[in-house]
């Protein structure tokens, strides 16, 4: 075998490694999907129960509790195999993450004590259950990052958004339940239940643009308009703004906060069934490519071994007296040089046709990216809220006619530049 039908059978080889390695990744993002799904549950349950001192929700906090225990218990066994590879194939970024998260995890014991004691606020209760799922979230993002295969690749972006938005409503459902629980919003609660409205319908809308069609007809049919019309009537109630076309309800805060805590918790139930399918398309995905590239190599070995003599050999046969230019046009065409040759050129193409689709899925994150991060120097400096900046560097891109990333990336630009001014001065 020669060295150039070797290191194409090594190539089809390490493609089977590293879509083995993205099938792993994809079962790991099931488990931390369902481990988040129990935490958001948990976190909601919690609050009302410190809310009421303890009155309300003690055995159905409990018992979420132990479903997170169990998730949690199978999600760490699996990262815990990705760590023990031989040779890890996960990117050290990925890696790093997870060993973030898995310090977090240690100190979720801690967490659930401090509620049982009512050492904690309920505030304060959220926010660490929010940093630890901002956490996990963050695998499922670098994961989407690294992966190697455009449709994989897309797919994880869905997944990744899908789940960001699932986890804001979560804590919506968690802002939600403490003011009704409370008897009545506070501003600061007001503002963050409109801040999570608007984040949602963000990362949904990006879900919606990286999803399958498969994916996008489960997302319109899984959600119930009853449901999702009691909910925007509990959020006119929340932040004072009365239907004009329905009469306010007329039940005890403790009834209010039963209905939105049990509305809020059908939403986000109904999408934990889209992540769901989601997912298991994501696995199926990878398996299937990995059975393509496995039958790639059994096609690459027969090609390789069926013909001789080699292009070589036939070069020094010099018997019949015809030219050497002749003979290597021939070698060129033989039934192996042709083989070889097609085989290597719908590699290439391959290759690049993936390099390129994954090169665009890449250039859309990067662009977010810079987005996000001008938005949130815009909001520092000019006092704006999230959705003020982001219709402000909107319209300033339209003024100019620029894209929303070229001039997120002039905006930032122009902060380093004044810094390193600062600095000099």
């Amino acid at each position: 075998m020669s060295s150039a039908q070797q290191l194409l059978l090594t190539a089809i080889r390490c493609d089977i490694d590293n879509l083995t390695h993205l099938a792993t990744t994809a079962d790991i993002v099931g488990d931390i999907s369902r481990f988040i799904h129990m935490l958001q549950r948990e976190r909601g349950a919690s609050t009302i129960y410190l809310v009421s001192q303890g009155q309300r929700f003690k055995t159905r906090r409990d018992t979420y509790r132990q479903h997170s225990q169990q998730a949690e218990t199978l999600m760490r066994q699996r990262l815990e195999a990705l760590s023990e590879e031989a040779r890890p194939q996960a990117a050290a970024r990925l890696l790093r993450r997870i060993a973030a998260v898995w310090y977090a995890l240690d100190e979720l014991g801690a967490l659930r004590q401090a509620i049982d004691t009512f050492a904690i606020t309920p505030d304060a209760a959220t926010q660490a259950f929010n940093q630890l799922t901002s956490g996990l979230l963050s695998i499922v993002f670098e994961a989407a990052d690294t992966a190697i295969d455009p449709d994989i690749t897309r797919t994880l972006v869905a997944i990744f958004h899908l789940m960001q938005g699932k986890e804001l409503a979560g804590q919506e459902r968690a802002c939600g339940a403490f003011g009704f629980t409370h008897g009545h919003f506070d501003e600061p609660h007001r503002a963050l239940l409109n801040q999570l409205m608007t984040d949602q319908q963000r990362c949904f809308d990006t879900f919606v643009e990286f999803a399958t069609p498969e994916a996008q007809q489960a997302w319109q049919k899984e959600l119930s308009p009853r449901t999702l019309s009691g909910i925007c009537q509990l959020r006119d109630v929340a932040c004072q703004r009365p239907s004009a076309t329905q009469p306010l309800p007329k039940e005890t805060p403790d009834k209010l906060g039963e209905n939105w805590y049990e509305l809020t918790t059908l939403r986000i139930d109904s999408m934990k069934m889209v992540e769901d399918a989601l997912i298991s398309q994501l696995s199926v995905l990878c398996h299937r490519k990995i059975a393509q590239a496995e039958d790639a190599l059994e096609k690459a070995k027969t090609q390789t071994c069926t013909y001789a003599p080699a292009p070589c050999e036939q070069l020094l046969a010099l018997n019949d007296g015809q030219p050497l230019g002749d003979l290597t046009a021939n070698a060129l065409t033989s039934p192996l040089g042709r083989s070889l040759i097609e085989l290597t050129q719908a590699q290439a193409s391959r290759l690049q046709g993936l390099s390129d689709e994954l090169e665009n899925t890449r250039k859309a994150l990067r662009e977010r990216k810079l987005i996000e991060r001008a938005k949130g120097l815009i909001m520092a400096h000019q006092e704006m809220s999230e959705e003020e900046a982001y219709r402000f560097l909107r319209k300033t891109s339209m003024d100019q006619s620029k894209s929303m990333a070229d001039m997120a990336q002039a905006i930032l630009d122009l902060s380093a530049m004044l810094k390193r001014k600062d600095a000099n001065t």
